[in-house]
């Protein structure tokens, strides 16, 4: 176990081509396997969640869910709304719409209190989730009429047209962040090694893996349902620690190149590369997939599908980097040695002395700079570097959470800016809180009578919508009675939370609420919302508890240390509350809407503090392991331990850096998507980056094991006796 590692380098240098040729078919197999498997999408189903997901349970057992409903909007393209001609046009509207498949049933046309507008709804079939799929027919038969109709404008919204509409943006949003982060990575490649090709391997490597773990997420998708999001996490993290994992590989190679001074074979220098880095990428991939697991406590179908696509893309680029990586490193190695022999004979043949080779410093003076205040001054260093960290994280006091809904969604997209007009002109469409009863058939009349006093009380209040009726609808059996009640105002408003705790606190207990034997919950955009976001908070301290053991554990079995594994903890916390806190100080405010291209929120998405608390450490985790594992071994070749640490931060604060230069521009790209949920997970997770290895890792850290001295170092288990019986050793790490 101890040098399974090096035993799959050795291989991989010896037998280049099938080590070669045998990945390429496994990322081939994988996307083939997927492909034929198919993707399993999550159903509503598996968005249930709280109240509001058991009032949906039992109004779908009534055969009352929510059916996925599109709305044509007809409105005059300039002066007064001719009523003749929008009736016209409405009656087109109907006979296509009912004629199609897709279709379930068309409403009469609602004309709207100002009389400047016409609606037509229609239902769709299917369940709501399919239908952004379906909607297609649905849009291509609006745009008929309204070609029919050039004097009116008609125009179609609802959800199945926005999901459509968010769906298309995102895939657009993720191919620009490719097209963005691609060129930069390449250019931060060709400054670290010189090299066209050296600065190819890496995003060679990394783009594979991500083939082959779209493969792998696909056949994973019938465990878990996928709920659209896993591709974007895998996209967002295979770049990431793939580059990072063979750029860590690559610079301990030139290391060892280097002080062979050509006297080692490119097999050799492969081993030597895999006996430190390689063991060092399997506990940093290792650290990463324990913290990113520590989402499946959540029990959310989105944190589940977000922790199997990060956990599978580490996993792969892993195993890169452990048998095609070298693989490639010994062909090129041969190459390298090829072109220098040329190279040799024609200088020989010349009369040209040989070259000699100018040995480079192993940091320039940036670095020499940062790194000097901790020499000199550890205790000042640690104290000034940590109240700085925390000055930055003390907004993340004020964190206030929101489902994003339909109505945050970016107005570029066509379906939004319908639905802006839409709600202007019927504002009883914004939201609609559902009251869903259970109880045996023979009380449906006792129900309804309860439900109908529920929806008069509910209409006095200035908070519901006092022009659109109450519907009550019972299901066929009797069982289930489901009542509608309008609110003017969006999803995320404090108006429409405040409806639905005058719903749930008042008046439910004053009518449905007083009759025994009756199941209740209420339903909704806003009870969809509010429950969501009390369900994470409920689950927060339990993936925070055992984020915070499992990182403790693994670091300080990794390198035999309870300190260290402490260590690693605080610097992780100090880095992911740093990041949110910066995160709400720029999306939670207003100020810097113009400078990202964003609408403020006045909050942060429910779903993002949560799962970038996660990722953070596991990223965090990826420079610890590194950092420390250079230190550790700098001791282990009889360094003092204030030796080892300046010298083993000195040896990878340039490649760390590189690395997190890389990791910032990928997760910097996110910033310009349109998805305010997406800008917000790019900014958190490239400040974080961009803190933890300048400030955490250059500063906090030395600082702190230089203070520590000896101490940090000591072993968890006592030195064994001589009579005592032969452990089996641990992995060390380099």
């Amino acid at each position: 176990m101890r040098l399974r590692p090096v035993h799959m380098a050795r291989w991989s240098a010896r037998h280049p081509w099938r080590a070669i040729v045998g990945w390429f078919l496994f990322v081939l197999l994988c996307l083939g396997a997927g492909i034929a498997a198919g993707n399993n999408e999550a159903t509503t189903e598996d968005y249930w969640v709280g109240e509001a997901g058991h009032a949906e349970s039992m109004a779908t057992d009534g055969g009352l869910q929510r059916r996925p409903v599109e709305h044509i909007l007809i409105r005059s393209a300039s002066g007064p709304l001719d009523s003749d001609r929008a009736a016209e046009a409405a009656r087109e509207l109907t006979a296509g719409m009912r004629a199609l498949d897709q279709v379930r049933s068309v409403a009469p046309p609602v004309r709207s209190q100002d009389g400047t507008a016409l609606r037509v709804s229609v239902v769709m079939e299917g369940a709501e989730l399919d239908a952004r799929k379906n909607v297609v027919p649905l849009l291509d038969r609006t745009a008929e009429v309204a070609a029919a109709h050039p004097e009116l404008v008609v125009e179609e919204t609802g959800s199945p047209a926005i999901s459509k509409g968010v769906n298309d943006q995102r895939g657009d949003d993720l191919a620009l962040s490719e097209r963005l982060s691609l060129p930069v990575t390449l250019v931060i490649l060709l400054i670290v090694f010189g090299s066209v090709v050296m600065a190819g391997v890496p995003l060679l490597l990394a783009l594979s893996s991500i083939a082959a773990t779209m493969g792998l997420a696909m056949l994973a998708s019938h465990l878990m349902p996928d709920p659209g999001v896993g591709t974007n996490m895998i996209l967002l993290m295979g770049l990431a620690v793939g580059v990072d994992y063979t750029l860590f590989h690559l610079k301990r190679e030139r290391e060892e190149r280097g002080r062979a001074g050509g006297r080692l074979s490119p097999e050799a220098l492969v081993e030597l590369a895999a006996a430190t880095a390689g063991r060092a990428v399997v506990v940093s991939g290792l650290a990463v997939i324990v913290c990113t697991a520590t989402l499946y406590l959540a029990t959310d179908v989105i944190f589940s599908s977000l922790a199997t696509g990060t956990i599978l893309v580490v996993a792969v680029a892993v195993l890169s980097s452990l048998t095609v990586l070298p693989a490639l490193l010994v062909k090129l190695g041969h190459r390298a040695e090829r072109r220098a022999a040329k190279k040799a004979a024609r200088r020989a043949r010349r009369g040209t002395p040989a070259a000699t080779r100018r040995v480079k410093p192993e940091n320039g003076r940036m670095f020499t700079a940062l790194m000097r205040p901790a020499r000199r001054h550890p205790a000042i260093t640690l104290c000034v570097s940590t109240l700085v960290m925390l000055a930055v994280a003390a907004p993340a006091l004020g964190l206030k959470l929101i489902d994003p809904g339909r109505d945050t969604f970016s107005r570029s997209i066509p379906a939004m800016r319908v639905y802006d007009r839409l709600t202007a002109a019927y504002p009883e469409l914004l939201v609609k809180h559902e009251v869903v009863t259970r109880t045996s058939p023979g009380r449906a009349p006792e129900v309804r009578q309860a439900l109908t006093e529920l929806g008069r009380r509910a209409q006095a209040d200035p908070l519901f919508a006092r022009d659109a009726e109450p519907v009550v609808r019972t299901s066929a059996d009797g069982r289930v009675t489901v009542l509608e009640l309008a609110v003017p105002h969006p999803a995320p408003s404090d108006e429409a939370i405040a409806s639905l705790d005058h719903l749930r606190d008042r008046y439910i207990p004053a009518t449905v609420g007083k009759l025994s034997g009756v199941d209740t919950g209420v339903s909704g955009d806003v009870a969809r919302g509010r429950d969501y976001v009390h369900h994470e908070r409920g689950k927060l301290p339990l993936v925070i508890g055992f984020l915070l053991l499992l990182t403790f554990v693994t670091t300080a079995v990794a390198f035999r240390s309870v300190v260290i594994g402490l260590t690693g903890v605080v610097l992780n916390l100090l880095s992911a509350a740093a990041a949110l806190g910066a995160l709400v100080l720029v999306f939670q405010g207003t100020w810097a809407q113009g400078l990202l291209g964003f609408d403020s929120l006045g909050a942060i998405a429910s779903r993002v503090p949560l799962f970038l608390f996660v990722l953070l450490f596991g990223l965090s985790m990826d420079y610890q392991v590194f950092v420390v594992s250079r230190i550790k071994e700098a001791m282990e070749h009889g360094m003092t331990a204030r030796e080892a640490v300046l010298d083993g931060i000195a040896r990878s604060a340039k490649v760390v850096t590189s690395a997190a230069l890389v990791m910032v521009t990928i997760f910097a790209a996110f910033v310009f998507l349109h998805l305010t949920e997406m800008k917000q997970m790019g900014f958190c997770l490239a400040v974080a980056v961009l803190l933890d290895a300048v400030v955490i890792r250059m500063m906090i850290l030395p600082s702190a094991l230089l203070l520590l001295g000896e101490r940090a170092w000591r072993p968890l288990r006592r030195p064994r006796t001589p009579d005592a019986p032969a452990a089996v050793p641990s992995l060390p790490v380099g």
